[in-house]
This record gives structure tokens, C-alpha cells and sequence, in this order.
């Protein structure tokens, strides 16, 4: 899967810091990072990844929280914890939708995030079912040496 997005695109093109920042943001990316942003969107750690984007939306509000809140600390840490609990429910509540959304802002047509990630589920599913398949035969192939049979 990760070599299908690079062969449709051309070379993936990891961005820079102070833009992966401006993507984390929800920002678009110049066209060069096109294949990058499907990769990112599909690849394996896609979740973990999407997760990560979402802790750093979270970061500023949070920082102006616990920076300007006239209250004590313990408040303080309590409304960005409980801030950070509620972002991060809506956050997964939308995943999918959200990072179809950065494909399609990429210019992707709607809908090539998700096939690409059941397409790599498919693989990985047949790869566990092909290698199941060879446990079962040797298990069986054992078996049949220690029974002579």
C-alpha cells in the first residue's frame, strides 16, 4: 500500500516541520506532498498518526489555559484534562472523516483513503489466513510423524 501511493504520485515528499505543523493545523500542503498526505492518511499507524495531529490542535488552547486562567493549578490542569477527554472523543468520533478530508484537500477523489485502507486490510487478512494455513499444515504434519500415521 505504501508503495502503490508512491508509485501513483511520483516520490513522497515528507514536509517540513513548520508545515507538518500547519497540516496538524488543518492547513493544506503544497502538491509536492501530495503522496505524502495519502501515505500518512493510509498507511498503518494511520490512527495513531491521526491522533497525534489532534493532540497538537489541542496544544494552543491548552497552553492559553493554563497560561491565563485566573485560578489555581489544580483547576487549571483539571479544565485543559477535561478539555483534552472531550476533544479527543469528538476527535475519534470523526477520524475517518477527518482524514478523508486531507486526502480530498490533497486532491484526491472522495473515498481513496478508505478504499486504500480495506484494500491493505484485505492483504493483511490474507497474509494471517495464508500463514494460519501453514501453522495448521505443519502442526498437522507433526502430528501425523509422532502418531505414525
Amino acid at each position: 500500500m505504501t508503495g502503490a501511493a508512491a508509485d501513483l504520485d511520483g516520490p513522497r515528499v515528507r514536509p517540513p516541520v513548520h508545515r507538518w505543523l500547519w497540516y496538524a493545523l488543518g492547513g493544506g500542503l503544497p502538491a509536492r506532498h501530495r503522496s505524502w498526505v495519502l501515505h500518512d492518511t493510509t498507511t498503518g499507524s494511520w490512527g495513531a498518526r491521526h491522533v497525534a495531529r489532534s493532540l497538537v490542535q489541542m496544544a494552543i488552547p491548552s497552553a492559553l489555559v493554563l497560561a491565563f486562567v485566573p485560578s489555581g493549578w489544580a483547576l487549571r490542569l483539571a479544565v485543559v484534562g477535561g478539555g483534552v477527554f472531550l476533544g479527543m472523543i469528538f476527535s475519534l468520533a470523526y477520524m475517518a472523516e477527518t482524514t478523508e478530508h486531507r486526502v480530498i484537500k490533497a486532491g484526491y477523489r472522495p473515498g481513496t483513503a478508505v478504499s486504500m485502507r480495506e484494500r491493505a486490510s484485505i492483504v493483511a487478512q490474507r497474509r494471517e489466513s495464508e500463514r494460519k494455513r501453514a501453522a495448521a499444515a505443519k502442526r498437522a504434519a507433526r502430528y501425523r510423524e509422532r502418531t505414525g500415521g
